[in-house]
């Protein structure tokens, strides 16, 4: 593993205003706050914050009306205590996840009701942890790295996420894992935690076509892999190096069209094995709690997902709507027919970027919340978790563009919280005017993930096969 951590280092470290000059992302922080401040240290003061946090909520929810405790983080505990008792943890009204997260939260009962808070806590600590081995493994010099995991641990959206009782950040770790796995060529135990992971919460299915990608000959071979310095847009960052200048690749859009040519070409003992063994491990855990629970474990964990309309107010687009026509009950193709948007907008992304494993999925995960039926505030840290892995590659500047991203996405927020407020707390009839402001934040998010994209400098997890090299995606330079 030491060896390839080591393989296709970054050219010369020595300098910072080097590495500022590969990377925009540099120039976000000024790089003399990173000299007094290692990685450990990072870790042990995001660790106390938590700790301090978690102390305090229990302190707001024993003095105050308005909890910090995540209401969430009740509904898990209560089908905890039903679990330790031999019942079904859906007989709890509005849990709706795998029975593997009650079985998690028995010691709550034993030990301490902050357990679940701690683990959780734990896995988000875990993610920093991982951010930096992935970019390590990636040649990322030390200050950018720093700062990438600093994104992350001191992101205040991120840090109370745990904190408050969510177990998004379980969900986390887990993907970060399974990106750390395929990196170092253990296809197994990445598809072991992979079919895990789809099973603990079933959006990541969603990453199932870049993984077999990545694992194919034409885009990688796990075990023979060469890191490969973060190149942009052009593909070239250092002239003087006579590097293949290297873009997104086109030509799966072929194979698209082509189904035979598609499996033919990404049928390899890796992606194999990996669906093979990761669906496997899905079914297996889905037959257990269907022996268990039966079809209530079926409809609630697991269906309730693909086919969920929510009446109440939400950032989505599809709200109103549903709002409008709830009681009349929507049919199963009227349920499934919103994910027509977001299967085409994932087959683009995914056919265009999947070579950029971290970039892609990163992507993939902002447009799939953006253009989900459902939009809560949880959802983000499913991308906040992905975002620090891409940064090191981008060329934008935190002066101008960089503040407008953050000032547009943050505002957007800012405005639908606003008529949300008012509907909800004031009774006043703003529905019009809240799923205008839906709109808007589906906006902004298409706006910056155009942004994101024309700012990155693309960068294979790999290098492409040399057994099979596809003359459309390099060329030399002059």
């Amino acid at each position: 593993m030491s060896d390839q951590r080591n393989a296709g280092v970054i050219g010369d470290r020595g300098s910072i205003a080097r590495e500022k000059k590969i990377w925009g992302f540099g120039d976000w922080f000024p790089t003399k706050m990173c000299g007094s401040i290692n990685f450990g240290r990072m870790m042990v003061i995001s660790a106390f914050l938590r700790l301090g946090l978690i102390a305090y909520g229990e302190w707001q929810d024993a003095h105050m009306e308005v909890r910090y405790t995540d209401i969430d983080y009740f509904v898990f505990s209560d089908a905890a205590a039903l679990v330790a008792t031999g019942k079904s943890p859906f007989e709890r009204s509005t849990y709706r996840y795998s029975p593997l997260l009650a079985f998690l939260l028995i010691p709550n009962l034993i030990l301490h009701q902050s357990w679940g808070k701690l683990l959780f806590s734990s896995a988000d600590l875990l993610v920093g942890l991982f951010v930096d081995i992935i970019l390590k493994l990636r040649s990322v010099p030390e200050t950018l790295r720093l700062l990438s995991v600093a994104v992350w641990l001191f992101n205040p959206f991120t840090f109370t996420i745990g904190t408050r009782g969510n177990c998004e950040p379980i969900v986390c770790a887990m993907i970060l894992w399974i990106i750390i796995c395929i990196m170092n060529g253990k296809v197994i135990q990445a598809a072991f935690w992979y079919g895990l992971v789809v099973h603990f919460r079933i959006y990541p299915i969603i990453y199932a076509l870049p993984f077999v990608l990545v694992l194919n000959n034409q885009h990688a071979r796990p075990r023979e892999c060469i890191l490969k310095k973060g190149s942009p847009r052009s593909g070239v960052t250092d002239p003087s190096s006579r590097a293949r200048v290297v873009k997104p690749s086109t030509t799966s859009w072929k194979q698209l069209f082509c189904p035979w040519d598609l499996l033919r070409s990404n049928i390899t003992i890796n992606s194999f094995l990996f669906g093979l063994i990761s669906g496997s491990i899905f079914f297996f855990c889905t037959a257990l709690f269907f022996k268990l629970y039966g079809w209530e474990f079926l409809n609630e964990g697991l269906l309730y997902h693909l086919t969920r309309t929510d009446p109440r107010h939400n950032f989505s687009i599809y709200f109103y709507h549903i709002y409008l026509h709830h009681q009349h009950k929507f049919s199963l193709v009227e349920k499934l027919i919103s994910f027509l948007p977001q299967l085409m907008v994932q087959l683009a992304l995914i056919f265009r970027f999947a070579a950029d494993l971290p970039f892609c999925l990163f992507l993939q995960t902002v447009a799939f919340v953006a253009f989900n039926k459902v939009i809560t505030a949880q959802y983000f840290v499913w991308f906040f978790c992905l975002l620090p892995l891409i940064l090191p590659w981008s060329s934008m500047k935190l002066k101008w563009k960089g503040l407008i991203c953050i000032s547009l996405w943050m505002g957007s927020q800012l405005h639908w919280l606003l008529w949300g407020y008012i509907l909800e707390f004031k009774g006043q009839n703003v529905f019009i005017q809240l799923w205008l402001a839906s709109l808007l934040f589906l906006a902004a998010n298409t706006v910056i993930l155009l942004m994101v994209i024309h700012h990155h400098k693309f960068s294979r997890v790999f290098s492409p096969s040399l057994s099979a090299p596809d003359s459309t995606d390099t060329k030399k330079l002059d």
